[in-house]
């Protein structure tokens, strides 16, 4: 999420303060998406693999760009993504609607391909393997300014050293951590904001 260097302290049913409300794009991700509970294994799946493309970025430059790579990505359809072959990487390294690391791009393609293989191989599939690790349920916290969330957990160490036993790259316990606020298997919104009792209706 966004560092806002003028953000103030937060005030009763005021959002959270990381998505400035000057940028429309990134304060309606905010209000309809991040910490909503995710179950579907398609969409983690393409949440994770835009997680790993964020590393040494921010969230705002891979959001603007999501339908870039939407685009570049065959919708994020992992059957599709496994089977890419030289000449589509070369393709998607001259796109410049995305992001143009080959060490990423290539990363995506073992992802999915690790991907197919566990909703081959586990039983509850690839939304259930990620679930387990909250035992099904997502973590609420309490935070008053974002600033002070916590940037990893043990749960997300624990998921992100099986998910690269399994052959993930780009699945450090910050970037799972990320991922996990973002769909919903934490809650980390501030306290004050309407959005933090409001996506805990929505979990199963």
């Amino acid at each position: 999420m966004v560092r806002s260097a003028s953000a103030k302290a937060p005030s009763p049913n005021a959002p959270c303060l990381w998505a400035p409300l000057d940028d429309e794009v990134y304060r309606n991700y905010h209000d309809t998406e991040w910490g909503v509970p995710e179950y579907d294994a398609r969409a983690l799946f393409e949440k994770l693999i835009l997680d790993g493309f964020q590393a040494g970025l921010s969230w705002r430059t891979i959001l603007y760009k999501r339908d870039n790579f939407r685009k570049a990505f065959d919708g994020f359809n992992p059957e599709k993504i496994a089977r890419y072959t030289p000449k589509k990487i070369e393709r998607l390294m001259s796109d410049a609607g995305i992001i143009r690391s080959s060490t990423k791009i290539n990363a995506a393609i073992g992802n999915a391909k690790v991907y197919l293989d566990i909703m081959e191989t586990q039983q509850d599939g690839f939304s259930g393997l990620l679930w387990d690790f909250v035992d099904g349920a997502p973590v609420v916290n309490k935070v008053k300014n974002y600033r002070d969330h916590q940037v990893k957990s043990p749960e997300s160490e624990a998921m992100a050293k099986e998910l690269k036993r399994l052959g993930f790259k780009f699945c450090g316990p910050v970037i799972v951590y990320a991922f996990m606020q973002a769909v919903g298997m934490v809650n980390d919104h501030e306290t004050a904001c309407p959005r933090w009792k409001a996506v805990q209706k929505l979990a199963r």
